[in-house]
């Protein structure tokens, strides 16, 4: 007999063997002689699950529970079944969550609006900072726990009127820990989402949640099996449920971060004992054997069900004195069972804010509307477009009476460490022939600038390209969808000219411009933007023929823009589009000194397909043309790099016609790692472009093709990427890089 047929038989014959003893002893006690029976659920994270084991097999015991407290995850699945859950419910429930996500604070992109995707684009790195009265601060804690919050309020939102946790269909308490007194803070009233979120607040992964004043974090520390609030609510009688982790043995102590497990979870334990001291004769402590199943493996959490209800079994001796007959065990859950009411029409929609914003532009952002049904999922939806403004902390909502109405009620809290905030994008890049590019790029926007929602950003970059650019963004209405926007840029870049096939010199172009743009924005999915610009600049030749001149020039002009984002990723996208067309107009009128006229475009359009979409397909083209140019060198276009010819050198070429297909494919290998995914992905590509002087020279036929080979991981700094591109023409060039190569 194998191991694993020995262990399925060892689990289900004392479940099968507990059956027959209920049916022939259970003990024919009427409801009103029985005892009150309290359920202690300790926390424990993933090995919490269970507890869903333990209340299938409670249930199947026929024991009626009359009380529950519950800490961490035992506080989740306590407020749940104290709602009215059923065990088959909570494990689909368990089963069905990507955890990953749900730990995972990120709003999906589709959701941000257009100026956070510009962000997310250009500032990729997974990571802030706040800067508030002239101090960098930092999160509270990893994880914000906004996911989380709303799968537990569209859990619980059939009982979002009940404020007395009293007046559940099983009484309920979470404990949480006060970190300011250190005591057990237990909730028995109030928001029963919030309540069990606050429980689950492991300090410095998740943020702390403030409920009445109060600023608490996981209950583990003080009452991880908090049997003295379940005595406080007048029971005869606890079932309490430990399913903390066990400490590792000697040999596994090899690391500092296990040896800091190891304490945290001395310091658990001990207090643990200490409330287990509390149990009486006639109570009944439940330990699951979950051996070191981990309490973050929720990849696997559905595997911790089955040994809860094993050990549930393993008591039925002293279980079965409590049991119920099965006639008034069927009239105890049917008092506790709540009838699905009529669907909840919407009277009216408030949002509730604590920093300087409108209500009216966050009204203005929600699609539900006066006299929709109550919808979990669009609500959810909603809170998850605030949540997008990416200025708050965290983004909920109730359904709350006002008088004879019902409505939503939407709260937003600004982020503890803003209102200002700063992002960050690293590229380096070596081609292996001595060739490094190095960049380092921070994003510093000032947030909630006035009611409208004004936002000043400043980008500073230093390194092979330096640059500063700084931009006021003005919206003129509460639905902010047109605002003016005053800026000004100075940078520095490297510009290559090609002439008769070869790279003739190098230039560094200095500019400076300053400009004022006015614009629409197109949902969260465009924008559309005109502006006039004045600007001075030098391209001063730096490698190749030293006579070469210096060229002074100022510019001055209109333009217009168009841009579309919807990728559901900036940097490895699997579906989406990304377009920019751009229109310049050049006058000696407006400040310039040449008359010229030069549109540029790209777009991008990103499909995935098979099985769980690992397989993806970009096409891209870019285009770029100059009309009436006297050929200036400071507006040629380039190409060469990564994706852009691949074979050449970034920017080998240019000229003031440019043209580019591009065809990609990749693939992405293994499996979600947990709460650090990052996957890896390999691919290639296919390119075709050149540049031209003049644009009766561009034609099928002088396209250079290209294409490239490339490896690459979405890590929470960037980009990572091996790449080796190669041309028709034998050229090669090979790439590794941190950042978007591209940018």
């Amino acid at each position: 007999m194998n191991t694993s047929m020995f262990r399925y038989l060892m689990t289900i014959v004392p479940i099968i063997v507990g059956s027959l003893a209920v049916a022939a002893e259970a003990p024919e006690q009427k409801q009103d002689e029985r005892p009150r029976i309290g359920l202690v659920l300790g926390g424990g994270g993933a090995r919490g699950a269970a507890h869903i084991g333990v209340l299938r097999e409670l249930e199947r015991l026929r024991i009626p529970i009359d009380a529950i407290a519950g800490t961490s995850m035992g506080a989740i699945v306590g407020s749940l079944y104290a709602a009215g859950k059923t065990p088959d419910e909570l494990e689909n429930l368990v089963l069905s969550i990507d955890w990953a996500d749900a730990f995972e604070d990120s709003t999906p992109r589709r959701d941000l609006s257009f100026r956070r995707k510009q962000d997310d684009a250009a500032f990729p790195v997974k990571f802030e900072l706040g800067l508030k009265d002239g101090e960098v601060q930092l999160p509270k804690g990893l994880i914000q726990g906004q996911k989380l919050q709303l799968i537990l309020r569209e859990q619980l939102l059939h009982v979002s009127d009940v404020h007395d946790f009293d007046q559940l269909p099983i009484p309920f308490r979470a404990v949480a820990s006060d970190i300011e007194t250190g005591e057990a803070y237990v909730m028995s009233g109030g928001d029963l989402a919030l309540a069990a979120r606050a429980s689950m607040s492991a300090p410095g992964l998740f943020s702390p949640v403030v409920v009445d004043g109060h600023t608490l974090v996981d209950g583990g520390l003080v009452g991880n099996v908090p049997v003295s609030a379940i005595r406080d609510m007048g029971v005869d009688i606890v079932i309490a449920v430990d399913v903390e982790f066990p400490l590792y043995p000697p040999e596994e102590l090899l690391s500092a971060l296990a040896i800091t497990e190891q304490m945290l979870t001395i310091l658990i334990r001990k207090e643990t004992r200490r409330q287990l001291q509390d149990l009486r004769n006639g109570d009944i402590l439940i330990r699951p054997d979950l051996g070191i199943h981990g309490s973050t493996n929720f990849t696997r959490i559905g595997e911790t069900i089955a040994p809860g209800a094993a050990a549930t079994t393993a008591k039925i001796s002293d279980l079965l004195p409590l049991s119920m007959a099965e006639d008034e065990y069927a009239e105890h859950r049917a008092a506790r069972e709540i009838a699905p009411g009529d669907p909840i029409v919407i009277d009216f929609i408030r949002v509730v804010d604590n920093g300087p914003l409108s209500e009216r532009v966050l009204a203005a952002r929600l699609k539900t509307e006066t006299g929709d049904v109550v919808d979990p999922g669009k609500l959810a939806d909603d809170a998850g477009y605030l949540y997008g403004l990416n200025t708050f902390e965290s983004v909920g909502y109730q359904v709350v009476k006002d008088g004879d109405q019902t409505g939503v009620e939407f709260e937003t809290r600004a982020k503890g460490w803003g209102p200002n905030f700063l992002k960050f994008a690293l590229l380096i890049e070596d081609d292996f022939e001595g060739s490094t590019a190095f960049n380092l790029a921070t994003r510093l926007t000032m947030t909630g600038i006035n009611a409208l929602g004004a936002e000043w950003r400043h980008d500073l970059q230093i390194g092979t390209e330096p640059g500063f650019e700084s931009e006021f963004y003005q919206p003129l209405s509460f639905d902010s969808r047109y605002f003016v926007a005053p800026r000004v840029r100075i940078e520095q870049r490297n510009l290559n000219v090609y002439a008769d096939d070869a790279s003739i010199a190098r230039y560094r172009v200095s500019e400076a411009e300053f400009g004022l743009d006015i614009g629409r924005e197109l949902g969260r999915w465009g924008e559309f933007r005109i502006g006039a610009s004045r600007g001075v600049g030098e391209a001063r030749a730096k490698v190749g023929d030293s006579s070469l001149p210096t060229i002074d020039f100022e510019d001055g002009g209109v333009f217009a823009r168009f841009s579309v984002d919807t990728l559901d990723n900036a940097e490895i996208p699997k579906n989406g589009i990304r377009a920019n067309v751009e229109w310049l107009l050049s006058r000696e009128g407006l400040g310039a000194d040449s008359r010229f006229e030069a549109v540029q475009s790209t777009i991008d359009r990103v499909w995935s397909w098979g099985k769980d979409e690992r397989n993806t397909t970009q096409v891209g083209i870019e285009y770029a043309t100059t009309f009436e140019s006297d050929n200036r060198v400071q507006d040629f276009f380039p190409l060469g790099g990564f994706l852009r010819l691949s074979g050449l050198a970034r920017g080998e070429i240019s000229g003031p016609h440019a043209g580019l297909v591009r065809l990609m494919y990749y693939r992405e290998l293994g499996t979600s790692s947990g709460f650090f995914d990052m996957p890896l992905y390999v691919g290639g590509s296919l390119e075709a472009g050149n540049v031209w002087q003049n644009r009766s020279d561009i034609s099928a036929n002088s396209l250079i093709i290209n294409g490239s080979l490339f490896a690459g991981v979405d890590t929470y700094v960037g980009l990572l990427l091996l790449g080796a591109g190669f041309s028709e023409a034998g050229e090669s060039s090979f790439y590794l890089s941190l950042g978007d190569p591209r940018r």
